[in-house]
């Protein structure tokens, strides 16, 4: 009797085992940061909806680091150092912060648009989200943790230039879905408004249709996911306050929506649902043909127009 309780009790711990190292896999792949190569600017996903515009791609790429940054760090609410780079244009001017999205680059992801806020005398602050690149941290949290950095962030520049400097939140893919949580977490009167290109509607969607994508059972290694996310990474994929589609419920401020309507990463349907869940605060643009956050580059003079209209108003 007493072997077949010992027999009974190591079967239990080889399980309990395998699964915990199953989801250290899983979380290691799919959200561990940084990996080897991940802060190369012009590492491009090799893509038929990105090659066409990767010599253009490049060529932003290099036109923004050529210009010069502040290097600023603030200390994140579970205590990472977290850089950013402050591009200053005029004084008294609004800033605007962008977020990155998943395993991305502040100068790849807003190589364009970067661009283009200059041009309008606005101040700039590309963040480096927490596990990536000069931030610390070891684990992507899908915009669970980030949304909170974000808050810091406001408060830096809100401490640094004064309560009354207007503040615009931007983010692409994952940076989308983590400025429009904050949205609706009561941001200071001096946020004045969010614009959000390709954003997920909460983690475990997306995570799910990206495992889908790899032609994996999406029941199956989710759990796994998500246990490693909480035994690895010390946060909860499935926290159901990030989700912005709740969160643009609550929003007080103006909320741009951009997506392409071709789309193989995020589909544009999660930015319709979105955008529904508020038509109110909620202008949704999409974009025929576009692929992942590849709207402005597809059509630039119309994404223009759109910016120039949606920031006359929220900045007047």
């Amino acid at each position: 009797m007493q072997s077949a309780a010992w027999i009974v009790f190591w079967a239990v711990l080889g399980i309990l085992i395998a699964i915990q190292a199953i989801a250290y896999i899983v979380w290691n792949i799919a959200l561990k940061s940084p990996k080897k190569g991940q802060g190369d600017d012009h590492s491009l996903m090799d893509d038929d909806q990105i090659k066409p515009l990767a010599k253009r791609i490049h060529h932003l790429i290099d036109t923004l680091n050529a210009v010069p940054y502040e290097p600023v760090f603030v200390q994140s609410s579970d205590g990472l150092r977290l850089k950013g780079r402050y591009y200053h244009k005029q004084d008294g001017a609004p800033v605007v912060i962008c977020c990155h999205g998943y395993r991305g680059t502040p100068s790849r992801d807003f190589s364009g648009a970067a661009v283009y806020y200059r041009e309008k005398g606005l101040n700039l602050l590309l963040i480096e989200e927490r596990a990536h690149l000069g931030s610390e941290g070891r684990s992507i949290t899908m915009g669970v943790r980030e949304r909170y950095d974000v808050l810091t962030w406001i408060g830096y520049l809100t401490d640094r230039f004064g309560k009354d400097t207007k503040i615009v939140l931007t983010g692409i893919s994952m940076g989308a879905a983590t400025v429009l949580m904050v949205s609706g977490m009561n941001p200071p009167p001096n946020v004045r408004a969010v614009i959000a290109d390709a954003p997920f509607t909460v983690p475990k969607t997306i995570l799910q249709n990206g495992i889908k994508n790899m032609r994996l059972p999406p029941r199956l290694i989710y759990p796994f996911l998500w246990l490693g996310a909480w035994l690895f990474g010390g946060f909860n994929l499935s926290d159901p306050t990030a989700n912005t589609a709740k969160a643009v419920t609550r929003s007080t401020v103006p909320i741009l929506l951009i997506h392409g309507e071709a789309d193989r990463i995020v589909p544009c349907e999660m930015g319709r649902e979105i955008a529904a869940a508020n038509p109110e605060r909620v202008e949704l643009h999409t974009f025929p043909d576009a692929g992942h956050g590849l709207s402005y580059l597809v059509d630039t003079p119309r994404y223009q127009v759109i910016l120039d209209g949606f920031l006359s108003r929220v900045l007047a």
